[in-house]
């Protein structure tokens, strides 16, 4: 016996070496395969085959750790979980001839960003919208309470924040009063979100008996699990008649009239009409996922289609759960294109990729006056570094790039040749546009799109415009500093 385990280990000896050698490459071809069919950047593709190929089993473990979209197929686990809504809305569809009149022939630029936005969300544009503009928590959470107060149906809240503060207890305490008179109300809370203070809002809302949930509860700390798949939506929806949406969390903060600590410009929107059923999908479907409850066939959660105004407008869904995982940002570049005098943006976090770069670019090249505000002062000093490291491939070509005082401005906003606008819970950086959650709200509307232009226009008249030059005379361990943090940007 003995001299038979000898003689075995004499040949593993032999072998080991081979065995090894065909594991490793066994290992790094399976990873390439992986790579080369899974990766839609050819760039990215190709550096992650070097990586396996000339860093023997140091690549193919960097690839399965950093490499693996597994947001991708975590949001498609989700998807399969969700409850596919739909309500009949083909009265409120706008028309032909409606679209004529609102947005011009066939033909027109904006036009054609119809058809596009069409091709892409597969939801339809709907007539008779009122869309009211709120500026920040002053005038936002004044409305919210008092539509609260007097809702008689059902009340759904989704929010990416809702602070246990002094404005979210008043807005538990109304969520409450409605519980007491037999209004259905449900409320979800991002399960990263409600982390920002402690004790959460969640033990006020269970003392109000006000039913809530988190979306994809976090155990651990921020900086660790879950960091992305948040649900980043900003939804109300009363009595399926009137809709709230944007930037707004639900926090002190966006008080500035009660000079908060930490002072946050914001920008919400009140809609009433047709849209604010596609509100109402979104919310119903995320809160399916989250508790395993329906309300789509109860009659309390049933949407109020009935006309309130003459704005074009469609809820626009997107995040890791996009067939492409691409469809704002193909919706943003087809409005750069139908540009034709005029783009202005605004956003907290400017970190767009580079097709996104040169859409803007394009647009500045071709004579439009693109104009983008972004914050003097960030909240997260990573993503101002690494947003101040990418501004030379938008400055270089034409756009403007303006820095808004302080208080920190978390509005996002695009006007297109003051007839278009977007507005919603989405920024202008990969965490938005590729691994959240979000819900944005495009509108065809002259008076609207006058009204966010003379906003954004307010704005840049106490804003600070910065050129190539300063961006480019940054001193060496800043701009390597900033460098370092681009770097992390499609995590940002």
């Amino acid at each position: 016996m003995a001299e038979v385990l000898a003689k075995a280990w004499e040949v593993w000896r032999a072998l080991w070496p081979h065995v090894l050698a065909a594991t490793v490459v066994a290992i790094s071809l399976f990873a390439s395969v992986h790579a080369i069919l899974t990766k839609r950047d050819t760039r990215s593709t190709i550096g992650w085959v070097g990586l396996i190929w000339f860093s023997p089993l140091v690549g193919p473990i960097g690839y399965a750790i950093l490499g693996v979209n597994r947001i991708r197929s975590r949001a498609l686990q989700l998807r399969v979980g969700r409850l596919a809504v739909s309500h009949r809305l083909a009265s409120s569809v706008a028309t032909p001839a409606r679209l004529d009149s609102a947005v011009g022939p066939p033909g027109e630029d904006l036009r054609s960003l119809v058809q596009l936005v069409d091709g892409i969300t597969h939801t339809p544009l709907l007539d008779g919208n009122r869309v009211e503009p709120l500026d920040g928590g002053d005038e936002a959470y004044p409305r919210m309470l008092a539509a609260i107060d007097d809702a008689t149906r059902s009340i759904g809240i989704a929010s990416y924040i809702f602070d246990n503060d002094a404005t979210g207890r008043e807005f538990a305490a109304a969520l409450g009063r409605a519980v007491a008179r037999g209004v259905e109300v449900r409320v979800l809370v991002d399960g990263i979100g409600v982390r920002y203070t402690r004790p959460s809002i969640m033990e006020v809302l269970a003392a109000e008996r006000v039913p809530a949930h988190e979306f994809l509860p976090a155990g651990v700390p921020l900086f660790l699990a879950y960091a992305n798949l948040r649900n980043h939506r900003k939804i109300m929806v009363i009595d399926g008649t009137i809709g709230f949406t944007g930037g707004l969390n639900i926090r002190a903060g966006c008080r500035l009239s009660q000079a908060p600590a930490h002072p946050v410009r914001d920008m919400h929107f009140e809609l009433r009409g047709p849209v604010v059923t596609q509100l109402l999908e979104v919310f119903v479907e995320d809160w399916a996922f989250a508790a395993d409850e329906r309300l789509d066939q109860a009659s309390a959660w049933q949407p109020d289609t009935a006309p309130a105004g003459t704005t074009l407008a469609r809820g626009i869904r997107f995040g890791p759960d996009d067939d492409d995982l691409g469809r704002i940002k193909l919706v943003i570049a087809g409005a750069l294109a139908s540009a034709q005098r005029s783009v202005r943006v605004m956003t907290p976090y400017f970190l767009p990729d580079d097709a996104i770069c040169r859409s803007l670019d394009v647009a500045a090249l071709r004579g439009v006056v693109v104009d983008i505000v972004i914050p003097a002062e960030n909240n997260l000093s990573l993503v101002q570094w690494a947003s101040t490291a990418l501004l030379w491939q938008v400055l270089g070509r034409g756009c403007r790039v303006w820095l808004s005082p302080p208080p920190f401005d978390h509005t996002k906003l695009m006007v297109v040749d003051g007839s278009w606008v977007m507005f919603g819970s989405g920024n202008w950086d990969e965490r938005s546009m590729r691994l959240n959650f979000e819900f944005n709200v495009e509108a065809h509307d002259h008076d609207l799109a006058a009204r966010l232009d003379a906003h954004v226009a307010g704005v840049i008249a106490r804003s600070r415009q910065t050129h190539l030059e300063e961006v480019d005379n940054r001193s060496l361990p800043v701009r390597l500093r900033d460098g370092i943090a681009r770097l992390l940007s499609p995590y940002l």
